[in-house]
């Protein structure tokens, strides 16, 4: 690994976030692989009410050293107004109790989220074991959900944020460029065997939940894999392997699946129901509630029960528009753009330039959310806590890089023996003594 990323990783002991980053790492495991589903008795422990302290304590640590506002990455402060827009929501919802339920116990979860991953992480190592706990997750529960599938639509085998069919392949898509940056990084052939597997298992489990939703956000995330990882890193061999994989996948994929992607286009073709018709009424219901009640929508979570539909609008932003108010949508917007912006501008660092790893985490991160984007259009997922890990993840990513060449600098300055005291500038002096 290059230096700066050298002087990164050094930090990693020295940390006072140390105790604050350890909780994270648990609070990450318990949220994407859910052990209380798959270990007996475990289920009977109030799993979500240990989440939420987990969180909050971890964020009670990790802030004290970065208490100051003003620094904070731009995305991190919209997700903190957008919260706070969300709260004010309460008092003019539908239901003021249920819109209090939802801000306190699922949009506060979604923005610290957001604030530990992007102000606790140090070092790339420790970025790197995050990312690795919720893609080596996703990839698991994906292959125990194939493994035990009985036929119909299949959803997550454990449960919980994986239940839902649509919700399992929006993870899926999400989570394929972080598998297939692990696949390229890992230079054991076993680990590349058992990352290539997932990455084949990914795939035919998102057949299964013939969600057509999960196949469009898919099909994003492999094109900006493909370019990012084969084109822009001149890996143009993956370009041959995609176009295999995706032959063999047809073949041992389900016989009505292509009739369910058919169904996207043409009225003529159903498969386990087409409820093209019913989202279209959603959508239009939540634009008209949108357009109602544009500054305060109906409050957070209540879209369902003020339409008398009792489903949700199934598009993460007329969710928030409906719900929240046209501002809350803009504010999550500006946090999805300024994702982008601080991904452009890793590219620029120092760091970007000399460590290929942290090349493979930015084109990883870049093509995720993408599919994310994509897949939102047609998913719930404004409450779900994957989009904010990946805001997370991002903002780590470009605090890291812009704080890498002061490292550096030191580094440097360390290594120039040949030079005497009295010729360097007074502040490399009093450093090199002080070491």
């Amino acid at each position: 690994m290059a230096t700066l990323s050298v002087g990164l990783e050094g930090r990693q002991v020295k940390s006072s976030n140390s105790v604050a980053y350890w909780t994270l790492v648990v609070f990450s495991f318990l949220y994407f692989a859910r052990p209380e589903d798959f270990i007996p008795g475990m289920g009977k422990i109030p799993i979500e009410k240990i989440l939420g302290g987990i969180a909050l304590l971890a964020l009670i640590f990790g802030l004290q050293s970065r208490s100051n506002f003003n620094a904070w990455p731009r995305e991190l402060k919209l997700l903190a107004a957008m919260f706070c827009w969300q709260a004010l929501c309460v008092p003019f919802s539908y239901y003021i109790a249920g819109a209090l339920a939802v801000v306190m116990e699922k949009c506060v979860k979604a923005l610290i989220t957001g604030l530990l991953v992007g102000l606790i992480v140090d070092s790339v190592s420790q970025l790197r074991r995050l990312i690795f706990i919720q893609a080596a997750s996703v990839a698991f529960m994906t292959f125990a959900s194939v493994l035990l599938y009985k036929g119909g639509r299949m959803g997550g085998v454990l449960g919980g944020v994986f239940d839902n069919p649509n919700d399992l392949a929006i993870a899926i898509a999400l989570n394929f460029p972080l598998c297939l940056m692990f696949l390229m990084l890992s230079k054991n052939p076993i680990v590349k065997f058992l990352w290539f597997a997932g990455i084949l298992v990914m795939g035919r489990g998102l057949m299964l939940t013939y969600s057509r939703s999960g196949f469009l956000a898919l099909g994003v995330a492999v094109m900006f894999s493909l370019y990012e990882f084969g084109i822009r890193n001149k890996r143009h061999y993956l370009l041959w392997i995609a176009g295999a994989c995706a032959v063999l996948l047809l073949i041992i994929g389900p016989q009505s699946y292509g009739d369910r992607i058919k169904s996207i286009f043409s009225n003529d073709v159903q498969v386990y129901g087409d409820a093209k018709e019913e989202r279209y009424e959603l959508l239009v219901e939540s634009l008209k509630i949108t357009m109602r009640r544009p500054i305060f929508g109906v409050g957070p979570g209540q879209f369902a029960s003020y339409s008398g539909m009792w489903q949700p609008t199934h598009n993460t932003y007329t969710e928030i528009s409906s719900e929240s108010g046209i501002p809350a949508l803009v504010l999550f917007l500006l946090v999805i753009r300024e994702c982008f912006a601080s991904l452009v501008k890793i590219r620029k660092t120092t760091l970007y330039q000399q460590d290929p790893d942290v090349q493979m985490y930015t084109s990883a991160l870049w093509a995720g959310f993408a599919g994310y984007l994509s897949g939102a259009a047609f998913a719930v997922t404004a409450t779900q806590l994957f989009p904010y890990f990946m805001v997370g993840y991002a903002c780590a990513l470009y605090r890291l890089c812009n704080e890498a060449p002061q490292t550096t600098a030191l580094k440097a300055a360390d290594s120039e023996k040949e030079l005497p005291t009295n010729a360097l500038p007074g502040w490399m002096t009093a450093w090199r003594r002080s070491s």
